[in-house]
């Protein structure tokens, strides 16, 4: 199994109007096309905006839905990935996936 990233499909509409897209998801979108070998290494799901997310749910539980997440696969520890409650798996969200990519991949990392 691969580290699973999820991120936001752009062009939503909600309660405020619209399109739209995912500023973090924007910026991991971009590392992507940066260091396209990441899509090696990683399995990228696409969803919908509007909640619940089920393929998000699938893994992490209902509690926390947003994206972008990265599931990871368990074969690099990492710190300061969080924990469902709901099922177990470990993940990171939005900019934090930035550091552990850079740790694992030999990526560059933001500039501070």
């Amino acid at each position: 199994m691969a580290d699973r990233l999820y991120l936001l499909n752009p062009d939503w509409f909600d309660d405020h109007g619209g399109p739209w897209y995912c500023p973090p998801g924007a910026v991991i979108e971009g590392v992507l096309n940066l260091y396209p070998r990441l899509k090696d290494v990683t399995e990228v799901i696409r969803v919908d905006h509007p909640r619940p997310r089920a393929a998000v749910v699938a893994v992490v539980g209902e509690a926390d839905q947003s994206c972008p997440m990265l599931v990871l696969d368990g074969q690099f520890d990492w710190p300061d990935a969080l924990v469902s409650e709901e099922t177990g798996a470990r993940y990171l969200k939005d900019e934090a996936i930035l550091p552990y990519w850079a740790a694992r991949y030999g990526i560059g990392r933001p500039h501070p």
